[in-house]
């Protein structure tokens, strides 16, 4: 074993930076393979010799003899924690290194089966699945949360989502596209010979140990089955409040919402608005030595330390209904539900709320006021819902300026027109996109969230108690600045986002 302080550290003969003879005709033409770089903790990156904790003198040789010498080769050695992040930030770099190349997986499904496969292991394999993989980690990389597999005509279209907008990867007609979409198929456990039929599975993989999770869907088309892939990254891990977007009153309302006894907390918005990282944030706050935390969630997209967690099999009767009804035997007091999408999960969710436990979920909604009415149409009772409800909270994306070459701009009469009709004072000027080589020509870099939060109040409960319409409601519980639209202006008065962004994400919405 190598110590862990490499000050100290007497290095062996063979990789002794004071040893190595100065070539400048030997300088490698590629790195170490990724395989071999994480077994044998070992990493070349730019004339440095990077090892881990558990280097040994055999790795240091096979090092030296697959990179030949190194002009002023540096040597440094680094713990466990920090190896892993050299070793992810080297070979995760897009189109760097060897390990396009490399990229392949086991056709074998039992193979497959046994433990999680790494997008960058085992070189040598069948064009198709190299392909294959070489998609899936140029999504990854790219930050994608989605990635289509479209058939056509004349051959196949890849197509992958970032930041909420579709930008095409690939299309040809020399590839096999029966071939492609089978591979997938068995990566994700389903019938290849069912073509028939829609299907839907999971791929557990990792690239250069980040620990990756697709949803997998097939749907039969005129052309052939179209695959989507929607990807989660494990390994971005859980954000806490300051960095979701919220402002200090918002994160305080969220805190004293999240230690409330009983009742029912909803996030609402569409698929990928990031509703499911809200409520976690709100977990973490719930998360007390003395509270039993139980979810059942489809999937589960974090791992939580110190929380019960429950994945949803429909296929076998476990649902959200199913799986929170369960639940409430398991003597809980927080239950986090990944979706309130019929009656009776509803129902049940609103029996738990009323028997002294605190409920988050989430549910597809317009707007926070507006889940109040998608309640009342899965079957609640109005009493029951001014019984239950604690609070909403509706959120959208918006992408996110680009800062190295956003452009301000004075706002026009029609702009200002826009700020004054939602009560809010007009800017002296506004930033819009124009476009550079950081943010590869869209004028966009990363997403920012902008959020609408309802409090239920003791005047908006007796509201709902007497049937209130959604506008009534609207008017108790959200002033200038806090609707969708109104937080969307303040984030292109901040410079944060375009107007003509925030306009297409949540519309002009009085």
């Amino acid at each position: 074993m190598m110590p862990r302080n490499a000050a100290t550290t007497p290095l062996s003969p063979v990789v002794s930076a004071s040893k190595v003879e100065t070539d400048p005709a030997s300088e490698p033409a590629a790195g170490l393979p990724f395989g071999f770089a994480r077994d044998q903790q070992v990493i070349f990156d730019a004339g440095c010799l990077i090892l881990g904790p558990a280097a040994d003198g055999f790795g240091l040789r096979e090092a030296q003899r697959r990179l030949g010498l190194v002009p002023g080769l540096r040597v440094e050695t680094l713990d466990q924690p920090g190896f892993e992040l050299a070793l992810a930030r080297v070979y995760q770099q897009d189109g760097a290194g060897p390990q396009q190349d490399e990229l392949s997986f086991d056709l074998e499904e039992a193979a497959f089966a046994r433990r999680q496969r790494d997008l960058l292991e085992e070189p040598g394999d069948a064009p198709v699945i190299t392909l294959v993989n070489q998609l899936l980690a140029r999504a990854v990389q790219s930050g994608a949360s989605d990635l289509h597999i479209e058939p056509h005509e004349g051959g196949l279209r890849v197509r992958m989502r970032i930041d909420g907008f579709l930008q095409e990867v690939m299309d040809r007609s020399d590839v096999p596209v029966k071939r492609i979409v089978s591979r997938l198929k068995v990566m994700a456990g389903l019938d290849i010979a069912e073509t028939r039929l829609p299907q839907d599975g999971r791929i557990p993989l990792s690239l250069a140990g980040r620990q990756i999770d697709t949803r997998v869907s097939s749907l039969p088309g005129h052309y052939g089955e179209r695959i989507v892939l929607r990807i989660l990254d494990r390994s971005t891990g859980l954000r806490p409040l300051q960095d979701l977007g919220l402002s200090a009153q918002q994160q305080a309302l969220l805190k004293r919402l999240s230690g409330f006894p009983n009742g029912i907390i909803l996030a609402t918005g569409p698929t990928g608005a990031g509703k499911t990282t809200t409520l976690y944030s709100l977990l973490q706050l719930a998360d007390r030595a003395e509270r039993n935390i139980v979810t059942v969630e489809d999937p589960i997209e974090y791992d939580l330390p110190g929380i019960s967690q429950s994945q949803i099999n429909a296929e076998i009767g476990m649902s959200f209904a199913a799986g929170l009804r369960a639940t409430l035997r398991q003597d809980p007091d927080v239950i986090l539900v990944g979706e309130v999408r019929d009656p009776e999960t509803a129902q049940t969710a609103a029996q738990a709320a009323l028997t002294g436990h605190l409920v988050f979920s989430s549910l597809h909604a317009n707007s926070s006021v507006g889940a109040i009415v998608r309640l009342r149409d899965l079957g609640l009772d109005n009493f029951l819902i001014a019984a239950t409800l604690r609070g909403v909270i509706a959120q959208r994306l918006l992408r996110r300026l680009c800062h190295s070459c956003r452009q301000p701009q004075a706002p026009s009469a029609e702009d200002a027109a826009l700020f004054q009709r939602h009560g809010l004072a007009v800017p002296e000027q506004i930033q819009a996109p124009v476009g550079c080589t950081s943010c590869g020509g869209s004028g966009y870099a990363g997403r920012i969230g902008i959020f609408e939060m309802a409090e239920v109040t003791p005047q908006i409960t007796e509201a709902i108690d007497r049937g209130a319409t959604e506008a009534e409601l609207k008017e108790l519980a959200l002033s200038a600045g806090e609707t969708l639209i109104g937080q969307g202006l303040l984030a292109v008065a901040l410079g944060e986002v375009s107007l003509e962004e925030a306009l297409r994400v949540v519309g002009d919405v009085a």
